[in-house]
């Protein structure tokens, strides 16, 4: 049988219900599902309802109808007859209950001549949140209805607010990293630009990291943070005195030993972070220098010891050091570094990483006047 859907029309035999709570518009407008096998139930049922300002209510005798049109309805209340031939409310209520959001407060009102103490714990365990005796006093009804249509309400209010508090934590934590990059570029910056008269160098190592850990097989969250951290692997050169981090000619051992401190320099700074950001960024920071031999420093940190991380940024770091003009010498052409690189392999950088990084076409990252000439010995500090 195709149900019914009962507009609002004048029955004068049907009284008006004073209820002592005022009727909210919102509540009144709540779409209603009756479902019950006698039709003269159903028919008195939605008369009362209909005086009592619900605009929308529709009902059903089959109660193998109950499924498809909770789905397509989407009621805000169901009334449920227990006693029906072939499927009763019980069988109901176990159709109903996959179909309801757990997290949803969608109430049942069960109707029924079966109010023995079983029936009613029955019905409640499956899911129902009153029950009604009948003959029922059309009082009681309306006062039950109105009483869990309110407590819907607020459930649905108080959903709304905690999706709006979501929304706004969510935008106020967007803004908070948002702040927390460009503090962090800023910085990146800042330890560059006494180090690099491009002031591009840590950027081309981000850009360059973040690619590296993607032909890596790492996901993409993990090498956006990676791009993101690893500009700041240098910061610690802030605190490196200008007369041996700008100077022209090769250092001395001294020198270099207080070269080397930008590493623990840029660990501390970076230190304590609560953001898997800054947490990352400290470890390339602290590690960028290591070699896969153990040779490297600060820790002497010995193959898979190294983080991840700071073995990509390593081979970037050098890779762009040595492909753009430094005081100290012209850039190497592209060929050459990647010579030396693989030369490196197993020694200063790990060689899976290697032979990934030197398939790839890295020539838009180069720069400067491209030299043949190569020296001995190599210093990327």
């Amino acid at each position: 049988m195709e149900p019914d859907r009962v507009r609002p029309t004048v029955d004068q035999t049907i009284p008006v219900i004073e209820s002592p709570r005022p009727s909210r518009a919102r509540i009144r407008q709540s779409r209603i599902l009756i479902i019950d096998d006698e039709e003269a139930n159903v028919r008195v049922l939605s008369k009362i309802l209909l005086r009592e300002g619900f605009t929308d209510v529709m009902s059903s005798t089959d109660p193998t109808m109950a499924v498809p049109l909770f789905l397509e309805y989407e009621p805000d209340l169901v009334v449920l007859d227990l006693r029906m031939p072939g499927l009763d409310g019980f069988g109901v209520l176990e159709q109903l209950a996959p179909v309801i959001p757990e997290d949803t407060y969608l109430p049942v009102l069960v109707l029924s001549g079966d109010v023995t103490a079983a029936a009613k714990q029955r019905a409640l365990r499956m899911g129902a949140k009153d029950i009604l005796a009948k003959p029922f006093d059309i009082s009681e009804v309306v006062l039950r209805i109105r009483n869990l249509l309110e407590t819907r309400r607020l459930h649905l209010l108080l959903e709304e607010n905690n999706q709006l508090l979501e929304a706004k934590v969510i935008a106020r934590t967007n803004e908070l990293d948002e702040a927390q990059i460009e503090m962090l570029q800023r910085l990146a910056a800042a330890a560059e630009v006494r180090d690099d008269e491009t002031g591009q160098h840590t950027q081309r190592v981000g850009l360059m990291s973040g690619l590296l850990a993607h032909s890596l097989g790492l996901a993409d969250a993990d090498s956006e943070l990676i791009r993101r951290a690893a500009p700041l692997h240098d910061l610690g050169k802030i605190g490196i005195p200008d007369g041996i981090l700008m100077k022209a000619g090769k250092l001395t051992d001294e020198e270099f030993e207080v070269i080397k401190t930008h590493t623990t320099i840029g660990a501390k700074i970076l230190a304590g972070g609560r953001s898997a950001l800054v947490q990352l960024a400290e470890r390339i920071a602290s590690s960028h220098h290591e070699k896969w031999d153990g040779a490297g420093y600060p820790a002497g940190l010995v193959g898979n010891l190294i983080p991840l991380e700071a073995r990509i940024v390593s081979i970037v770091d050098v890779f762009d050091a040595l492909a753009h003009d430094r005081p100290y010498r012209k850039a190497w052409a592209v060929p050459d570094v990647l010579n030396r690189i693989r030369e490196m392999s197993g020694s200063h950088f790990d060689p899976h990483i290697v032979d990934v990084f030197v398939t790839q076409n890295w020539n838009q990252f180069a720069g400067g006047t491209a030299v043949r000439t190569l020296p001995s010995n190599v210093a990327a500090a």
